[in-house]
């Protein structure tokens, strides 16, 4: 078996077997095929597809290119996993929520992506927590919290690692196998036994309409369940930030206020939707409705903040963030607020366009190697449908200078759209699957 056949069929239209993506994925992990090779593969497989069998066929490879984990635990073992959006920080409140209900939640996030924020740098906004665990600390804080929110290890689908490295460079981003293999064969690794999927969807979103979002999600659940991990997905809006702030501290500030028992709202609302979801499938709940009442009891009775806090500590944070996150969090040392130009209801909002704001004021990377601030970004984000006064505040921006203020308030003044109408209401499900 060599690289250029594999290529050559898949080129031609003719596809590949399980034992050639295999081959090649071991190939990709060990530096037996080239950057050239891995290149020519990946546009090959953009322009002519490998078919839901060799789809499958391709995560299961990558995900047993490296380590898998196993678990013995006296709970379902699960998870969740967002596509990306703005202000989306379901996972800060979802994975200790869950275990608060009595799942195990080993839970391998990323950091920011294009205009999208990240799980971990989130995360890192907490005084001195390292989400870099080795496994078997891992492993530990699975087991005694419930939860752990951490790095992958680099010995987990390194098939992966170096394949989304070359499609960055290479144009083959949007292909779908290759998404869905990336996605899921990390999460496989996992040793998952369930998982719930948010497609997202809008302008915050990589996928802007109905028809590519629903593309990618039934690939990933068809793929996942044909992998043999109980998965379901919905497809969610992102036509506005998920929750009311951008930004990893101010985000994190808006999961405490969920975990304290502010269950109004669209990001509570996301929660306890994906989590009835992920607990009715594990057996934990007899429905998913049922599953959706048992969220909402943890968060307001406080044992899903109480989860929280001891995941924080175990992972090196401080033992009473839960208690004094106001005074711990990093703060800006400039706010201002963005004025509305003029009266009248907010009718659209870019969210890319508010994604690449809080990028540009410090809050994620432009390049790899850029430093974090976690302190800023976009707050007090008004609603789609409000109606503002003219000179009223549409967010705040917190930033590390004025003049970064500036720049910020420049690059956000055509993102939120003001009009005489009020715009139609927009779910914030608008599809389930599985």
């Amino acid at each position: 078996m060599d690289a250029r056949a594999i290529i050559a069929s898949i080129r031609d239209g003719l596809g590949a077997g399980q034992a050639e993506l295999s081959w090649f994925a071991n190939g990709l992990a060990d530096g037996r095929v080239s950057d050239a090779q891995a290149g020519a593969f990946a546009m090959a497989v953009l322009l002519n597809g490998l078919g839901e069998a060799g789809r499958t066929a391709l995560t299961l490879a990558m995900r047993d290119s490296g380590e898998t984990l196993d678990w013995s635990l006296d709970g379902p073992v699960i998870d969740k996993h967002s596509t990306g959006g703005i202000g989306d920080c379901v996972s800060l409140i979802l994975a200790p929520a869950l275990a608060a209900c009595g799942a195990y939640v080993p839970m391998i996030s990323g950091r920011g992506l294009g205009h999208t924020g990240g799980t971990l740098d989130k995360l890192e906004a907490v005084p001195g927590l390292c989400t870099g665990l080795s496994g078997e600390r891992f492993r530990e804080v699975v087991a005694q919290v419930g939860c752990a929110i951490v790095s992958a290890d680099a010995r987990m689908a390194p098939a992966d690692r170096r394949l989304y490295a070359v499609r960055d460079v290479t144009a083959t981003v949007e292909s779908l196998d290759l998404i869905t293999a990336s996605i899921l064969s990390k999460k496989l690794a996992a040793g998952l036994e369930g998982l719930v999927l948010d497609v997202k969807l809008g302008s915050g979103a990589f996928m802007k309409g109905l028809d590519e979002a629903r593309a990618l999600a039934s690939a990933l659940v068809e793929t996942a369940n044909a992998a043999g991990c109980r998965t379901s997905a919905v497809i969610s809006d992102m036509s506005q930030p998920l929750a009311p702030a951008a930004g990893n501290a101010l985000e994190v500030a808006e999961a405490m206020r969920v975990l304290g028992g502010a269950v109004d709202g669209r990001l509570a609302e996301l929660t306890v939707v994906l989590g009835g979801i992920a607990l009715g499938d594990a057996g934990l709940a007899e429905s998913r409705e049922a599953g959706q009442a048992a969220l909402r009891r943890v968060l307001s009775d406080g044992r899903a903040a109480e989860c929280f806090g001891r995941m924080i500590a175990a992972m090196g944070g401080p033992a009473g963030f839960v208690e004094g996150w106001e005074r711990m969090l990093p703060e800006a040392p400039v706010i201002r607020d963005l004025p509305a130009p003029r009266a009248g209801f907010v009718r659209a909002m870019d969210g890319e366009a508010m994604g690449l704001a809080v990028i540009g004021l410090g809050g994620g990377r432009q390049v790899e190697t850029d430093a974090v601030d976690p302190a800023v970004g976009l707050d007090r984000v008004v609603p789609l449908g409000a109606w503002v006064e003219a000179g009223a505040p549409l967010l705040r921006i917190h930033a590390a200078t004025p003049d970064r203020a500036a720049r910020a308030a420049a690059a956000l003044s055509d993102a939120i759209e003001i009009g005489e109408a009020a715009p139609d209401p927009s779910p914030l499900v608008h599809d389930r699957l599985g």
